[in-house]
């Protein structure tokens, strides 16, 4: 179905719900699902306006829709969002955003009677749609959501159901009001349930985890419980193998544009990891001696998906240059992983795009600060320094790295400009000086 009449036949469907009763809905509706399973990041901004969730809000209060259809509907678009990383930000300042946040807080504030599983379909609509949260809002939602997450029964229904919790929950991550003791124990004991018993999808696992790496961004400390107690960098490393077995990795360009194929799914997982690695190397505060086999695994999947997955081949550049602007991270790991290697070859490739382009440079600038000399605002050096840095420039020069940077130095304004990657100017930034 090509993108116009995808939209056109949405609509088409959309405008017919005002005419159907209730079961006639959802069945209008599961082929709305179908249709936006298809959609790529363009086409699900263009239908899914402040205009139309306005109007499904309309419909809600007029009984033309009920709000068990409109969850249903809602939690369709969020889930499609959020696998494909769309922001729906036209959902944030509609009123059926506001009418959700009001259902929330009074289902949850009644004593008797209260409609849990509202409740919870309410709060992962909002957190798959929403991109700001209320203190109270966070409160209910962790709250709210972890108890599904640790449901154990291992029929279908209840993983679908712990699966698209978890999905919403890490969409928490980063948000500073939650407390440590609202989340860790249930956290802590999902994912270790999970590694003695394999009882959650891929998808769940994985969104598990992100949430918990967010939590880093609030909270240094739990390094200390994600990397010691509950083995993130074993679990990472494997899942990532695990996930490249199941990619197709040769999927035709138009079919990865239309989001169908074999392997999607894998694909979105295996990238999602990628972003959480990425995320962690942020946010680490101490060396361990295991970082190097994470390092190794980003390098991993560079090369499985460098000739065909650009997007997830630019992310693992981005998160070895995240990796290398954090002194907590052995430089010399990046070093003996082939972080160095990948990124020299690339960014001599002819067919090398902008956006790599400027994410290669950014790693130079962060690996090159890390191996220049000890200055006056600086802890310390790097062990070996001097050796390491000999050994970089030893490989750069035989690379012939600087005369690729120089032909790149005329068009660095323009990678700013349009990539928002802060390059720097001076040609020096992007060397070792020995």
């Amino acid at each position: 179905m090509q993108a116009s009449n995808k939209a056109k036949k949405f609509r088409e469907l959309f405008a017919e719900l005002e005419q159907c009763d209730e079961e006639y809905q959802r069945l209008k509706i599961e082929d709305m699902r179908e249709i936006i399973d298809g959609m790529d990041e363009d086409e699900i901004r263009s239908i899914f306006t402040e205009e139309i969730f306005n109007k499904i809000s309309k419909m809600i209060k007029e009984k033309k829709l009920s709000m068990e259809n409109a969850i249903v509907l809602l939690k369709h678009v969020g889930y499609h969002s959020d696998i494909k990383n769309v922001w729906v930000y036209s959902f944030e300042r509609s009123s059926l955003n506001k009418r959700i946040e009001k259902l929330m807080i009074d289902e949850n504030e009644k004593k008797d009677e209260k409609n849990g599983k509202l409740l919870i379909n309410l709060c992962e609509c909002h957190l798959l749609l929403a991109n700001g949260f209320s203190s109270e809002l966070l409160s209910i939602c962790a709250s709210c959501l972890l108890k599904v997450a640790l449901n154990k029964e291992e029929n279908e229904e209840t993983k679908k159901e712990v699966e698209m919790a978890l999905l919403a929950l890490k969409n928490l991550g980063m948000w500073k009001e939650i407390k440590k003791d609202l989340f860790l124990n249930d956290t802590k004991e999902i994912i270790k349930y999970h590694q003695e018993h394999r009882n959650l999808t891929q998808l769940a696992y994985q969104s598990a985890w992100q949430f918990l790496i967010g939590r880093l961004f609030a909270d240094k400390s739990l390094v200390d419980a994600i990397v010691n107690e509950m083995h993130f960098i074993r679990e990472a490393r494997r899942e990532l193998e695990d996930l490249s077995k199941y990619v197709d990795w040769k999927r035709k360009e138009e079919e990865k544009e239309r989001g169908k194929g074999k392997g999607r799914k894998e694909e979105n997982i295996f990238m999602r990891w990628v972003e959480t690695l990425t995320t962690f190397f942020c946010g680490c505060t101490s060396w361990n001696e295991e970082y190097s086999g994470l390092i190794s695994s980003i390098v991993s999947a560079f090369r499985t998906a460098r000739d065909n997955c650009g997007e997830i081949s630019r992310k693992c550049i981005f998160s070895l240059m995240e990796a290398a602007s954090n002194r907590a991270i052995n430089i010399d790991d990046l070093l003996k992983e082939g972080a160095l290697d990948i990124v020299l070859e690339e960014i001599q490739q002819q067919t090398l795009n902008d956006e790599m382009a400027g994410e290669c440079l950014r790693f130079f600038i962060e690996f090159s600060r890390r191996l220049k000399r000890k200055t006056n605002d600086e802890n310390r050096e790097d062990e070996n320094g001097e050796e390491i840095r000999k050994k970089v420039f030893e490989k750069i020069e035989e690379e012939g790295y600087e005369d690729a940077v120089v032909n790149f130095y005329e068009t660095i304004d323009f990678l700013n400009n349009e990539y928002y990657y802060e390059l720097s100017l001076d040609i020096s930034d992007y060397f070792v000086n020995i």
